[in-house]
């Protein structure tokens, strides 16, 4: 969903080391760097990475299928569920309150420390990163309760830390949602793939009553289910289309 607004396709070692070369220079793939120990083992490369996407995310503009998705929740019933930390939904304008995020969200923090701060707004945290090393330059963000180092409020890769507590309620909601709807739900899962299945699965279970899932997916637009559709085409063209339907 979010590459079509220009930001960076994770998919593999080459197209992440397309987006960050420093990181081919040093061998190391997206998974070993979304990985919390690096914030306690050497946090100037953690903060580096998070930095960055940070920054990257606050400023990318969502594409034009977001409002064709915003436009639809305001005439029908709806919730997102999404395995993104980026934020686009609500930079696209969705309220927070129908968006459940199951791996958090880069624009949250939370204390490294546990020392029982609740999870705080990002907002005003800047991270300055070498381009060269992406490596983040000090003063690295902090607890605003005792001072320790701080993180993104994200799940990351054999995280055992993360703080759900904000996530918590709106995942709650969104699986209240989906039992009350079952049997009326449309499902569009966009850019949903196999080798991390959450969304995936979740698609599949909310619309196993109706079958209407419509699947976005450039690479993997497979179903299993023969009422449902597989389109492999990009998230924005798609929606646009599909709203062309609709009307």
């Amino acid at each position: 969903m979010g590459v079509d607004s220009g930001l960076p396709d994770y998919r593999g070692p080459e197209g992440f080391w397309r987006a960050y070369p420093p990181y081919r220079a040093l061998g190391l793939r997206f998974e070993e760097l979304a990985d919390p120990v690096h914030f306690a083992d050497d946090p100037a490369l953690a903060w580096g990475f998070y930095g960055n996407r940070l920054a990257l995310y606050r400023s990318t503009v969502p594409h034009a299928g977001f409002a064709v998705l915003r436009r639809w929740a305001r005439e029908r019933p709806t919730r997102v569920l999404t395995s993104n930390v980026d934020g686009q939904f609500q930079a696209a304008g969705f309220d927070p309150d129908v968006v459940a995020e199951v791996h958090g969200s880069i624009h949250r923090l939370q204390c490294l420390a546990g020392c029982g701060a609740p999870v705080w707004s990002a907002d005003g945290t800047d991270v300055a990163v070498d381009p060269a090393t992406m490596r983040a330059r000090p003063p690295l963000p902090t607890c605003p309760r005792c001072g320790a180092l701080a993180r993104p409020n994200i799940l990351m890769f054999g995280d055992g830390d993360w703080d759900p507590s904000e996530a918590a309620p709106r995942l709650t909601a969104y699986t209240t949602f989906v039992r009350e709807h079952r049997t009326s739900l449309a499902v569009v899962e966009i850019g949903a793939g196999t080798a991390l299945p959450t969304i995936r699965r979740q698609a599949e279970l909310a619309s196993a009553a109706t079958g209407a899932l419509v699947r976005i997916n450039v690479r993997e637009p497979q179903v299993r289910d023969g009422r449902a559709v597989g389109v492999p085409a990009p998230a924005d063209q798609v929606l646009m289309v599909l709203d062309e339907l609709l009307r």
